[in-house]
């Protein structure tokens, strides 16, 4: 039987420390994929636990439906596994604050009647950035993405992000209920900005009116997240199912670490988060820069080396000596290109980040982290580039960093073996390998693509020498020569 409201837990396996069925539901999350379930609504249940409250989440999917369905077969139970590491049993807790879940392709009424309800008091989201219709170029929405096109030209019948939250603030504004805090939860830069521009554009496009109310009344909260989770398996529901003696096709599994620093801005109240361990501050940015450079930075040069040299998961990429040192090179380098941050230590940091990339029961797998490099490369790698050579450093960590993904870009193992190259830019990826073209010819390519490349490293011949130094030999060479290339 699956896992259900009604499932006795076996002992040793925590439920909700509440009454799921007396709280009421005052959150719309968008993606309540498995980051989300190992992270906010984690971190709602602790809430709940402490302070309860009407904070339950109905967990909306915009493009499949098999989470929505997974959710709604186990009215919204599902199964978080956090693996502490070598030596120790993994812990099972059963989440109970996600209440239901829908997908918008199929349910964009249901979708828009949970953003009008009242008690919707927060609209949370991680979609990652191909969902918002963004024009990076610009950091403002593109009339032309795929995400809004269509949102468009029918703005009383969306059915991507930015439409449908538009559309739940122009039904509030009509009947006077009110605005909802909108908290993207995304690894983005100045995220809670980002999602305002995009939304308020839409707005404009469609009512003026209702932007100026927006831009007075609605409040876009920044945040910085982190929890490494690896995409669910089938080995963990069968793990699950052994332990929980029920199926559970939501179960999700995790590390003990979690980081939610949060920009306390909310119109319309909030959970007690704290109880889940946010952290609640007036500014985000310094806390963002160094998770995006040390952190998610560090992710991309293990993913693109992983795939191209036979480390299926990050734990294997680490428990390599010479990419080990070369990961730990990178961090100190991004370290570098921060502000202090009062009493915090980044070589403690950098020292965490390690251990937990080693952690040998988190499967975290490279193929996974290496998808959509163009939307992440700016910001883990590039920026920390241009804050580098501002600043006199070495940027050659940097320049390796994106010679290694260029050279994952071509689609093709040392041995041969062909992968798809899954990032919304994929076409132009691959057009820059075209016609045989050597590293120059590949990291000229790269420059003159917009929206990836800041001006001071496009046009500047000391960046684009390093990198294609670094990427020649990875073209002509194997497995090894590619190592060798990335630890030079």
């Amino acid at each position: 039987m699956p896992l259900s409201a009604d499932t006795v837990l076996p002992p040793g396996i925590k439920g909700p420390g509440y009454d799921p069925a007396r709280a009421g539901t005052g959150i719309v999350h968008f993606g309540p994929g498995a980051f989300h379930r190992a992270h906010q609504a984690a971190c709602t249940d602790a809430a709940l636990t402490r302070s309860s409250g009407d904070w339950r989440i109905l967990g909306v999917s915009l493009q499949s439906t098999a989470v929505a369905d997974a959710l709604s077969e186990q009215d919204g139970r599902y199964t978080l596994v956090t693996r502490p590491g070598p030596g120790s049993t993994p812990h099972l807790q059963v989440i109970g604050s996600i209440a239901g879940a829908l997908a918008a392709v199929r349910c964009t009424d249901g979708v828009l009647a949970a953003l009008q309800n009242p008690a919707t008091r927060i609209v949370s989201m991680t979609v990652t950035e191909k969902a918002y219709g963004l024009d990076r170029a610009t950091g403002r929405l593109d009339p032309g993405h795929p995400a809004v096109r269509d949102d468009l030209v029918r703005p009383d019948t969306p059915t991507g992000l930015a439409g449908l939250i538009t559309e739940g603030l122009r039904r509030r504004r009509a009947a006077n209920t009110g605005p909802f805090t909108v908290l993207c939860c995304d690894n983005l830069p100045d995220n809670g900005s980002m999602v305002r521009n995009v939304i308020l554009d839409f707005a404009r496009r469609t009512d003026a009116s209702l932007a100026d109310w927006i831009a007075e009344h609605v409040t876009f909260p920044a945040t910085m997240v982190d929890r490494i989770t690896p995409a669910p398996t089938a080995d963990l529901r069968a793990e699950v199912a052994d332990l929980l003696g029920s199926a559970d096709n939501a179960a999700v599994e995790t590390e003990p670490f979690t980081q939610w620093v949060i920009e306390d801005r909310f119109c319309a109240g909030r959970p007690d988060w704290e109880a889940g361990g946010a952290l609640f501050v007036s500014d985000v940015a310094p806390f963002e820069n160094m998770k995006l450079r040390m952190l998610n930075g560090a992710h991309s040069l293990i993913a693109y080396t992983g795939v191209l040299c036979g480390f299926p998961f990050v734990r294997d990429a680490i428990g390599n000596p010479q990419l080990r040192a070369v990961v730990r090179r990178h961090m100190q380098a991004a370290a570098a290109t921060l502000d202090p941050i009062g009493g915090f230590d980044f070589d403690g940091y950098a020292d965490d980040l390690m251990q937990r990339f080693a952690n040998p029961q988190i499967a975290h797998k490279t193929a996974q982290i290496a998808m959509d490099g163009s939307q992440k490369m700016p910001q883990r790698i590039f920026a920390p580039a241009l804050a580098a050579k501002t600043r006199g450093l070495d940027i050659t960590p940097f320049a390796t960093a994106t010679a290694v993904w260029l050279r994952y870009t071509a689609g093709l193992t040392p041995d041969g073996q062909r992968y798809e190259v899954q990032d919304p830019r994929s076409d132009e990826l691959r057009g820059l390998h075209a016609g045989g073209a050597d590293a120059r010819g590949i990291t000229a390519r790269l420059a003159a693509l917009p929206g990836l490349l800041p001006e001071g490293l496009s046009g500047d011949p000391g960046w684009n020498d390093a990198v294609a130094q670094k990427l020649a030999p990875m073209l002509q060479g194997d497995a090894a020569a590619i190592l060798d290339a990335v630890s030079g």
